[in-house]
């Protein structure tokens, strides 16, 4: 005898699957549990089904407020969207009414053992746990008769001793089976009236229709006691897909304890990442796309995306801490796919993301001249937040301090740098400023002084942006214009005499 759970693929036009993405609002949102949300999304939407998003709160002690605006933080910066959205909290009297079914059926009992005690069954895998004899067996009239008095009990469910096994197939781990036997008499409700996980989940997923469960390997296990609890209620069981894990490069789960603020989404945000472009990366833990591609915009995902292409192996996120660079932290790929996204974007989205992450650091800039500079650095930048350092000398009326050793270009001295920027504020006054006539001119001057266009162009560049390493020159000269071009100049000069 068994109690079975199958999955068959809901592929065709007239299937409109319902799938959930059930955090619980105990700390911020995981990455792991973003790519949960992320791969219900995509199935949902490659399908023509519904997303839901419900926050299982029943866990009163351990949710907090600041949990649930994480999650939510989270979850619309990725900016995916959901079609229904619940709390799980404000569903109890449904959960409790599946419980009462449960025990009318007499699959579950009352037991008022406060704690385990040396009386109870230890015959289970490793000696488990798995029922106390006395109160299985107790009386109905026994149990009523307590119950009546006031006597606190937990409400468990009966699970089957006579040689039944449990099995399902799950889309990625393919079948799975377990003697009951094995599986310990778990409870519904607690003491307190309250109910646990394993209901709550399984009576919000039958009443809203759920027809794919798709969430993290870690649930694997716990999907026998939900197979039990679905046919007890009798509800059909969902189809269940099972993910793999993320790791640390050290084999290690990625937790929020161990790892920190890495495993958090709205590090990534802060730290500059596209939202498409991390969701591209977190698509490409655990799952491979059939075309072997790694950049793919949301509307590529969603259509290369399928259950099949679902990895069984857990899949590591390669940060590195302490960081050495500013993007060091993160995963290299993660930081190349941003890269990536970010040449992919127009001149005028890239200026529109680019525009509140350098006010948010304290520069004053107008739209428009964002917009211009733009497209000098967005070759020269992985994450949103290098714009403040690419382009911060754009954006400020005095340079920083420099070592004037900067000026002398390669191969010259600082009699050269002075020559130089003194031919250079000459024509400076006079040429438009433009690429073209800014080009001729300054290379017709490095001419005249018998030196190397580079030789000419390094004096300028570290003159105007206080650095050797910054986008073109005559782009910059441009921008820049004429005025702060050449006040700047005249500040180079005082520094070499």
């Amino acid at each position: 005898m068994d109690i079975s759970s199958g999955f068959t693929d809901t592929s065709s036009p007239t299937s409109r699957p319902r799938v959930r993405f059930a955090p619980s609002p105990t700390g911020f949102l995981h990455v792991g549990s973003a790519r949960t949300f992320i791969f219900n999304w995509l199935y949902a939407r490659s399908h023509g089904g519904t997303m839901i998003l419900r926050l299982d709160d029943t866990d009163v002690e351990r949710n907090t407020e600041a949990s649930v605006s994480s999650i939510f933080d989270g979850l619309k910066w990725l900016g995916l969207g959901w079609d229904e959205e619940y709390k799980q909290s404000e569903r109890l009297a449904l959960h409790r009414q599946t419980a009462e079914r449960i025990f009318q059926r007499g699959l579950a009992y009352r037991d008022f053992t406060p704690a385990h005690t040396g009386d109870s069954e230890k015959s289970g895998a490793q000696g488990t746990w798995l029922f106390n004899p006395g109160m299985r067996e107790l009386s109905p009239a026994e149990s009523d008769r307590r119950a009546a008095a006031g006597e606190p009990f937990a409400l468990r469910f009966r699970v089957p001793r006579d040689g039944l096994q449990v099995r399902f197939v799950d889309a990625v781990y393919g079948e799975q089976a377990k003697l009951a036997a094995d599986i310990e008499d778990f409870a519904l409700l607690r003491s307190d009236g309250m109910p646990t996980y394993h209901l709550a989940s399984c009576a919000d997923d039958a009443d809203l229709g759920i027809s794919h469960i798709i969430r993290g390997q870690d649930h694997l296990t716990n999907t026998f006691k939900h197979v039990l609890i679905f046919e007890a209620a009798g509800a059909k069981p969902p189809q269940f897909a099972h993910l793999p894990l993320l790791v640390a490069p050290d084999g290690t789960k990625l937790s929020k304890r161990r790892h920190g603020p890495v495993v958090s989404v709205t590090t990534y945000r802060d730290a500059g990442f596209l939202p498409e472009a991390f969701i591209n990366f977190l698509c490409l833990l655990g799952w491979s796309p059939k075309n072997d591609r790694e950049q793919m915009s949301l509307q590529e995902l969603t259509a290369a995306f399928s259950l099949e292409g679902i990895n069984r192996a857990n899949a590591v996120v390669n940060f590195k801490e302490p960081a050495t660079t500013p993007e060091g932290t993160f995963d290299p790929k993660a930081v190349w796919l941003n890269a990536e996204h970010i040449r992919a974007l127009t001149v005028e989205d890239l200026s529109a993301r680019l525009l509140p992450v350098v006010c948010a650091a304290g520069f004053n800039v107008e739209p428009a001249r964002m917009l211009r500079v733009t497209p000098l650095i967005r070759e020269r930048i992985k994450l949103l937040r290098d714009a403040v350092t690419a382009a911060d000398f754009f954006f400020v009326d005095q340079l920083p301090p420099y070592d004037s050793a900067e000026l002398i270009p390669q191969k010259g001295d600082a009699a050269m740098a002075l020559k130089v920027l003194q031919r250079a504020r000459e024509v400076l006054a006079g040429v438009e400023f433009k690429h073209d006539p800014l080009d001729g001119s300054l290379r017709a001057a490095a001419q005249e002084l018998a030196i190397k266009p580079g030789q000419m162009f390094q004096p300028i560049r570290v003159a105007v942006c206080g650095r050797k390493n910054a986008p073109p020159l005559f782009e910059t000269l441009e921008v820049l214009g004429r005025e702060t071009t050449l006040a700047r100049i005249e500040d180079a000069i005082r520094k070499l005499q």
